[in-house]
């Protein structure tokens, strides 16, 4: 039996959400439902997922929805995933071309049960995207691979715009939250994707029993392993069978701590109680932080 928690935790003022209406709703829902695809946009209960449906926007989650592993924090199914679909990477790029979409991203669940992890596969749905929208800006949410650096070439050797891999939570909360994942090995393929030059995002949920300093080592952590795209956002208990919400952190912390990421170095910042790793992840490209060839150069 899997272990509960309690009632969620009630929300504060702020973390209230703005619900958004509108055909664009509609029509990502039946065109994701019509092609047999998944988003982390259901399948996290991400707060977001309205406001980013209602202009037209979504992050593909490919490799299926059952994820391997069984993170306390996330609202993914666990369990034997269904083998691949391999029609997906033509149907993702169908439904990217069918949006219009000039910025896509894709993120995927852990399959540790294939030999490479998927990495092939991200492969061939990135190669798919690339012919049938030249002209799509793509980034990719990666997980580990185990920190196998073969693995991580075969997603380099694709060039997508941006990498990321998120780090949360800082070390000491690690291995009572993530049921596999590695703090330093997550630091490890962030610096391998740095060393690409293909720019490299990662992303922090806070509230889960971090320490300030912890936050900000984590930070420095993050900067000196070559990460240059960050979101803060406020971890949001999915059901009571995930960890409990530590502490809600005022958005005048968020202000506070994109400040200090800024000092560090990072070259885009989005923090706030309502961020996630994908949220507006077309910003970052606007702002002119991915500059040429892919490379990042500051701004604020």
């Amino acid at each position: 039996m899997p272990k509960t928690y309690g009632k969620v935790t009630r929300k504060p003022e702020w973390l209230k959400i703005r619900l958004h209406g509108g055909s664009g709703f509609a029509e990502v829902a039946k065109l994701v439902g019509a092609q047999g695809l998944h988003t982390i946009c259901s399948s996290g209960k991400c707060p977001n997922q309205a406001e980013c449906w209602s202009r037209r926007t979504a992050t593909f989650m490919i490799l299926g929805d059952i994820c391997t592993r069984s993170c306390k924090f996330c609202a993914t199914k666990t369990g034997r995933p269904l083998p691949i679909d391999p029609e997906e990477p033509v149907k993702v790029a169908r439904s990217v071309s069918v949006m219009g979409l000039r910025y896509c991203v894709l993120t995927s669940v852990d399959r540790d049960d294939l030999p490479d992890g998927g990495a092939g596969h991200w492969a061939e749905v990135v190669s798919e995207i690339r012919k049938q929208n030249p002209d799509t800006k793509i980034e990719l949410l990666i997980p580990d691979f185990n920190g196998d650096a073969g693995l991580l070439d075969v997603i380099l050797a694709c060039a997508p715009d941006v990498i990321g891999h998120n780090r949360d939570p800082g070390e000491r909360l690690t291995a009572q939250v993530r049921s596999k994942a590695g703090y330093r090995t997550s630091l490890e393929v962030i610096r391998h994707i740095a060393r690409s030059g293909i720019p490299v995002k990662s992303g922090l949920m806070l509230g889960l029993g971090e320490s300030e300093r912890e936050i900000l080592t984590t930070l420095d952590d993050l900067a000196q392993a070559g990460c240059r795209i960050l979101t803060l956002g406020q971890y949001l208990q999915p059901t009571a069978a995930h960890l409990p919400v530590a502490e809600y952190l005022h958005p005048g912390r968020f202000d506070r701590y994109k400040e200090e990421a800024l000092r560090r170095g990072f070259a885009h910042v989005a923090s706030g109680p309502m961020v996630r790793s994908s949220y507006l992840a077309d910003k970052a490209a606007e702002s002119g932080c991915l500059g040429k060839n892919n490379r990042p150069q500051k701004s604020v």
